[in-house]
């Protein structure tokens, strides 16, 4: 086979779009054997955050780790293909990355705006102390969470690198244009090398100014997991759920006593708890009231109900964001049945959370739980005061949809489901959706 062309140096858009060619190069062939296709797609589900990051640390450039891995990728498959799977795919990956930027910095070492590339690869020097916790996906993290960046691009750039979701999938996420997001991640990757930004953990005194950020963005790529918004994705993304706990567990040996550190991994784990019942056998979203609560991963349980503070019942403490979500989920989790759920302390945990992080999602959420409390009239009320904030939410229209559907105004929730249909990205819950609308009865009292 001949040596596939070597690649060329780009810079902002150009590396952008080369990097996205070249992701796209990473489907394995149609005469690939099984394996191959299985080894491509899990080596880089599993080890793309962790070969950008290592490259990023060693070469100082984030556009140029992540050009070179999914240059490696796309050679994956053209070599496996014909050569067979090596016996350590991602050590092989790694190796092409690391070796393809050498020889492009080594090209390019004459020119004069090289040399500091230049004088890297021969420095004989050891290199700098990197942080206290030696994990290279962490420091990129705290990279991407610089807050010299607007919070959508620190998600939107810790999705693309640490998650590894490609541009258009991240796009969907934010509901915009896929050039849009090409664009976003671009400048914050120049942010990024224009103000020297250092791949290190910040130092101890600096950590707390920066962990609200990261938790937020651990929070977002969590979710990204457990319901992904692509239409093509898998309905639950275990691997960016579970890259989100370890990361979240890393975070926490740098800050053992941040309540809010704690209450995050809490409510990760709890929530992963539930996953393996929430999908059904055909695919569709099992809602949590019709889950087989005994496929419930009770290790996960146990350790989240151990990590949740007992402050949060303590009516002189101000508990945070994330350890009231937790205790809102240690209640369902409680409950041996749906029936027995304690309807009243998760409508007082909400209550509790709107003081400390107003909302309209959080006061959503809290109409469902004032549902089952009080009555669907008294929620719909509440839900409907929303309509002007969360109109293209689709989570807003399935809320409504259920409410009106506990009314009994049939023809409403139908409608409120067609909307909520149109909204959803995610198959598993548009399947759902889809047989909830179809079991309303009609005007005639027949089924649709």
């Amino acid at each position: 086979m001949s040596e596939p062309a070597k690649p060329t140096r780009r810079t902002g858009e150009a590396t952008h779009h080369t990097v996205e060619k070249r992701r796209k190069m990473m489907t394995p062939r149609r005469d690939s054997t099984p394996d191959v296709a299985a080894a491509i797609t899990r080596t880089h589900r599993e080890e793309w955050a962790r070969i950008v990051a290592g490259l990023t640390r060693r070469f100082g450039d984030l556009d140029l780790a992540e050009e070179m891995t999914a240059d490696a990728f796309a050679t994956a498959v053209e070599n496996w293909s014909v050569h067979g799977v090596p016996p350590n795919p991602a050590g092989w990956v790694t190796t092409t990355a690391n070796r393809r930027a050498i020889d492009l910095l080594r090209r390019e070492a004459r020119r004069a705006d090289k040399h500091r590339e230049a004088l890297m690869l021969q420095d004989p020097e050891p290199a700098d102390p990197i942080g206290v916790v030696e994990d290279d996906r962490l420091r990129l993290l705290f990279v991407c969470c610089h807050p010299a960046l607007s919070l959508d691009a620190r998600v939107a750039l810790t999705l693309r690198i640490i998650g590894g979701l490609t541009v258009a999938e991240i796009a969907h996420a934010f509901l915009v244009q896929d050039t849009t997001m090409g664009q976003r991640i671009t400048r914050a990757k120049a942010k990024i090398k224009a103000a020297g930004i250092p791949f290190t953990i910040p130092r101890a005194e600096d950590l707390p100014a920066r962990v609200d950020s990261v938790l937020t963005v651990l929070y977002l790529v969590f979710n990204e997991g457990y319901l992904a918004s692509g239409p093509d994705a898998p309905p639950i993304r275990r691997e960016l759920t579970s890259e989100a706990i370890r990361l979240t567990r890393l975070t926490r040996e740098l800050l053992p006593h941040d309540a809010e550190v704690l209450g995050l991994l809490a409510l990760m784990l709890l929530t992963e708890a539930r996953a393996q019942a929430r999908i059904s056998a055909d695919g569709e979203l099992v809602r949590l009231d019709e889950q087989d609560r005994s496929a419930w991963d009770r290790t996960l349980i146990t350790e989240g109900l151990q990590l949740l503070d007992s402050q949060v019942d303590d009516a002189r403490t101000r508990p945070g964001r994330y350890q009231l979500l937790a205790a809102i989920n240690a209640v369902h989790l409680a409950a041996p049945h749906a029936r027995d759920t304690d309807w009243a302390r998760i409508v007082t945990l909400y209550s509790r959370l709107e003081e400390v992080d107003p909302s309209p999602i959080v006061t959503l959420n809290k109409a469902i739980a004032v549902s089952e409390h009080d009555s669907p009239d008294v929620a719909l009320a509440i839900v409907d005061r929303l309509a002007d904030t969360l109109g293209g939410y689709h989570a807003f229209h399935v809320t409504r949809a259920e409410l009106l559907r506990a009314t009994g105004r049939s023809a409403d929730a139908r409608t409120a489901y067609d909307r909520a249909i149109d909204l959803a990205g995610n198959t598993a819950e548009t399947a759902h959706l889809i047989r909830r609308r179809n079991q309303l009865a009609t005007s005639n009292g027949e089924r649709t």
